[in-house]
């Protein structure tokens, strides 16, 4: 895919109920232009995928649809061997519909966890503690991010935490502990993610905070293994919608922080 095609599948996205961000198409094409693909009939677009390789050990599956109208054909499956095969040796991770787990499991990918989007209304609160990160802090907030979700992924974060007119990353200054979060304009009201505190009261400064800077609900992809940020949720009023399942085909990546919400479905 060119930029412009990835535009269209994000549109395509949105019909299947994704909620795709307002400027996610250009963070998405930054973190490996060459990890898009298409299958087209007749010159017209038909399924899409996508194998984005963050590194030289990991790549992430996603994007992985088809027109109603080719459904069943076998397209999907081609593509998806296509463009595994440009991941090589690594790790592949993906959040997939559970319904899917078991074509997943048949290509090499095994269940290791689950992510659960959680939304809805928040009251909004601005706080003293909370302000819009600076340039020379982004760099800090990718790895770690990198640390806290296993991967450090510096083409794709670097470009996604920046602010432009659709989103903005929040930091937490004394007397909050550490936390940083990036808030974006959807398709409707707003994604937060990444999000990584070191306590629950910075989490929810954070969200609250984020719920002020954009009309509408709010909603965060919540791993399994980040319990305290599931119940913070609850408590905000936050309602758990559909689950997606993580798979990994190789070695297993670890989450290791407890308070965390995963930057994309999509990319990871």
């Amino acid at each position: 895919m060119e930029a412009r095609d990835l535009a269209r599948v994000l549109d395509w996205a949105a019909e299947e109920g994704w909620n795709p961000g307002h400027g996610d198409a250009a963070a998405f094409h930054a973190a490996d232009p060459g990890g898009f693909f298409l299958a087209e009939e007749d010159g017209a677009p038909v399924a899409a995928i996508s194998v984005v390789n963050h590194g030289a050990d990991f790549a992430f599956l996603g994007l992985y649809l088809c027109r109603p109208s080719h459904r069943g054909l076998g397209i999907g499956f081609d593509l998806w061997t296509h463009a595994l095969a440009r991941a090589g040796g690594r790790t592949v991770g993906l959040d997939g519909v559970p319904a899917q787990q078991e074509n997943y499991a048949r290509s090499g990918f095994v269940l290791a966890g689950g992510t659960a989007r959680s939304g809805g209304q928040v009251q909004g609160a601005v706080h003293e503690a909370v302000r819009s990160a600076r340039p020379a802090e982004l760099p800090a907030f990718v790895a770690a991010e990198g640390m806290a979700s296993g991967v450090v992924k510096p083409d794709y974060l670097g470009r996604w935490l920046r602010g432009d007119d659709t989103r903005v990353t929040l930091v937490a200054e004394a007397p909050l502990g550490f936390g940083f979060a990036t808030v974006r304009q959807c398709r409707e009201g707003a994604k937060i993610g990444p999000l990584l505190a070191e306590t629950v009261e910075t989490a929810e400064a954070l969200i609250r905070h984020a719920a002020t800077l954009y009309p509408g609900p709010v909603f965060l992809d919540v791993p399994e293994r980040s319990a305290p940020l599931a119940e913070l949720c609850g408590r905000l009023g936050l309602a758990e919608g559909f689950r997606t399942a993580r798979m990994y085909r190789g070695r297993p990546v670890i989450q290791t922080a407890d308070i965390f919400a995963v930057t994309s479905l999509e990319l990871g």
